[in-house]
């Protein structure tokens, strides 16, 4: 029955090497992805040498490579679970475990099978490796539930490697290594082994693809010129912050920025100093920004930001800051007379306020900017309304 267990462990650990070679395409997951696709591949490796070994007749070295590529195995896998939560490679502890493990295994070869101590210093390593990589994980675990779920099923293979010394002395591992395929306890070992096997691989490859279609998300809604968001992620980020202030009855704030005579700067300059253009207000802007400001490039030269917990005050402020620090810089390759300017308009929530009547009477402030000379603030009165499409054909940058 072991043996069968043990074909089947090699083939999923194969299985499991090729789909996370697979995620290695994606970049987001590629340096976690090599590390975890080796370590599957090398512990179909062991699980090959482990049902060789009662072919040979005297088996040191086949048990040997096997312990040694298994215990290699799971340091690559502590590696990239290491990769994958930002932190540094764990390589001397790493070392420290592999090299004391396996002059370990060379000593208790000649130890009886049953000894409880040749036992518990056989798996050791084993437990010590997969703690360290549960411990690249615990610092995310707060963060979000999968992560959470994942470190804990990597604590607890480590600790399931710890509960074999007493399963083996209760079952018995065989007199000796040829026995093991042949008794209750190889059973048990290697079912157990295979369900966290097959356990974290399933844990592993959520992760990584929900950080792939995280990042898909991600571009699909950053402006590639600015890094900000585009009018599509803003308008997702304001949908989830006008309920949340709305509820909490913090104040809030909305401001509009648009470069000024934008069209000229492209028409004078070319297209790529426009871009530098944009770009460059967008530092000014993000520079300015708190953690949980939001802002996004809505149109070609337009841009918004949330500000939540701002009233109209603290919000003017904010865009006088921009407006000053950007007018006075220049911009790198536009010749040194020419400095780019901005309006802007900032909107209050009000009560009854939605995002949209909000955006609605920062638009109708900047309006007013635009028509009073431009390079200026302008903040909307609570009753402020407006035909918007009309405003935006009047004010022509």
């Amino acid at each position: 029955m072991t043996g069968y267990i043990l074909a089947i462990n090699l083939v999923v650990a194969g299985l499991f090497a090729g789909a996370f070679a697979w995620l290695a395409s994606y970049p987001r997951a590629r340096a976690a992805a090599r590390w975890i696709a080796a370590a599957y591949l090398l512990g179909s490796v062991n699980f090959m040498i482990e049902w060789l070994v009662p072919v040979f007749d005297r088996p040191r070295v086949v048990v040997f490579a096997a312990f040694a590529t298994s215990l290699a195995g799971l340091a690559l896998l502590a590696f990239g679970i290491a990769r994958r939560y930002g932190r540094p490679l764990p390589v001397r502890a790493v070392a420290a475990i592999l090299l004391s493990g396996y002059a370990l295994n060379l000593v208790i070869f000649d130890m009886p099978r049953q000894s409880i101590l040749r036992m518990g210093l056989y798996q050791a390593p084993y437990a010590a490796i997969l703690a360290l990589a549960a411990w690249q994980v615990f610092p995310a675990a707060e963060r979000r539930r999968m992560d959470a779920l994942l470190a804990w099923l990597i604590a607890a293979s480590s600790a399931h490697f710890l509960s074999k010394p007493a399963l083996a002395s209760i079952f018995g591992s065989g007199a000796t290594p040829q026995d093991y395929i042949h008794t209750i306890y190889g059973v048990i070992s290697q079912s157990m082994g295979a369900m966290f096997m097959v356990g974290l691989g399933l844990m592993l490859f959520a992760v990584l693809v929900s950080d792939i279609l995280s990042d898909a998300t991600t571009k699909s809604e950053t402006d590639p010129l600015t890094g900000l968001l585009n009018r599509r992620g803003f308008e997702a980020r304001a949908r989830l912050v006008g309920p949340l202030v709305g509820r909490t009855g913090i104040p809030a704030s909305i401001v509009i920025c648009d470069l000024d005579h934008f069209k000229s700067i492209n028409d004078s300059f070319g297209h790529a100093a426009g871009d530098r253009v944009i770009a460059a207000f967008a530092v000014h802007l993000s520079a300015a920004m708190a953690d949980d400001h939001v802002a996004g490039r809505i149109g070609g030269e337009e841009f918004a930001v949330i500000l939540p917990g701002a009233n109209a005050a603290a919000a003017r402020l904010f865009a006088e800051s921009i407006r000053t620090t950007f007018s006075e810089a220049g911009v790198e390759g536009l010749p040194s007379g020419v400095h780019p300017t901005a309006s802007f308009g900032v909107a209050e929530l009000r009560q009854g306020d939605t995002m949209s009547t909000m955006l609605k009477r920062a638009d109708h402030a900047l309006y007013r900017a635009k028509a009073e000379g431009r390079d200026c603030v302008r903040v909307a009165s609570p009753d402020e309304t407006g035909d918007v499409a009309s405003r935006r054909m009047a004010r022509g940058g």
